[in-house]
């Protein structure tokens, strides 16, 4: 794993986003308010909600005609489910002129980098990216323009990955605010399956593990515990089946700090009890003195 510190990006003249929802939202907003693009367009397959999207000030203008919306850019940002960011990657590379940067925005890296690379066009103009930012609110009406300041950025660079795309790859996501950090695609999906894959689906199996009829009776730690677990099922059913190697990697760590935890409770042993939690507020704490800077809202890596 690699800090980069990326130079600033030079205003360009189209920015396609393929996918305007609360990610390809936001890196409109950022864009446009940061004067990086002088034409922002929005690729989708519904026309009324790029008009809302457009009149939100996300994009100048938006197309349901995928190679006509991104035939101009010199900079096309992928920000569909991760099942569908492959193809709409190779359909970007060859529609869009020979000098595109074809980035994306998905939270895992291994299976889209490998699908991608097979096809030499796009493994050409490609730099897999994904911005540690996100929400389990869905949608660009709740985009924002500071959604990447300060926030981590992963690009996942590959030995067919041509310097020259990677510096603009660089350039681009530090411009919108990003703090790059660069790992192969298979580290970045091991890591991220302990530190976002793995807490969505706790969340998840804590919110369904509570009766309806008693949560009355929750408080703070339900809602911050299970909070994540509002986010999209599509979503996640996709980034999780996609990840599902590394997850069930995780899934087995943490299935043994919970036989730890069981284990002591029913010998009743108060030191390993004490321990066990011990243990991890020391993990908790040195999470926290790691993003000091940042304040905490809503927002959560995905």
């Amino acid at each position: 794993m690699v800090c980069f510190e990326g130079r600033i990006l030079e205003r360009l003249r189209t920015v396609a986003i393929v996918g305007v929802g609360l990610i390809g939202g936001s890196v409109g907003l950022a864009l446009r308010r940061r004067g990086l693009a002088a034409d922002v367009v929005g690729v989708g397959r519904d026309r009324g909600v790029l008009e809302k999207i457009r009149h939100q000030g996300a994009i100048h203008r938006g197309t349901t005609a995928f190679e006509e919306g991104v035939a101009g850019a010199e900079a096309v940002v992928v920000c569909t489910p991760v099942n569908r960011i492959p193809d709409d990657v190779r359909r970007a590379a060859e529609a869009a002129g020979p000098d595109v940067l074809v980035t994306d925005a998905g939270s895992t890296k291994r299976q889209i980098v490998e699908a991608v690379e097979r096809h030499p066009r796009s493994a050409s103009v490609f730099v897999g990216a994904h911005p540690l930012a996100g929400s389990e609110r869905r949608g660009a009406a709740h985009a924002s323009a500071d959604l990447f300041q300060d926030r981590i950025c992963v690009l996942t660079p590959t030995h067919r990955t041509p310097p020259e795309q990677l510096r603009r790859a660089r350039a681009f996501w530090t411009s919108l605010g990003s703090r790059l950090v660069e790992m192969n695609p298979a580290e970045h999906d091991e890591i991220l399956a302990h530190t976002s894959h793995l807490p969505h689906a706790l969340a998840a199996a804590l919110a369904a593990s509570v009766p309806g009829e008693w949560q009355a009776l929750a408080a703070g730690a339900f809602r911050d515990g299970t909070r994540v677990a509002a986010a999209d099922a599509d979503l996640w059913t996709a980034i999780f089946r996609d990840n599902r190697g590394p997850l069930l990697k995780a899934l087995g760590h943490l299935q043994e700090t919970l036989d730890a935890f069981k284990y002591a409770l029913m010998t009743d042993d108060e030191n390993a009890i004490r321990q066990w939690w011990d243990n991890a507020k020391k993990r908790r704490d040195l999470f926290d003195a790691q993003h000091r800077d940042i304040e905490p809202d809503s927002k959560t890596p995905s």
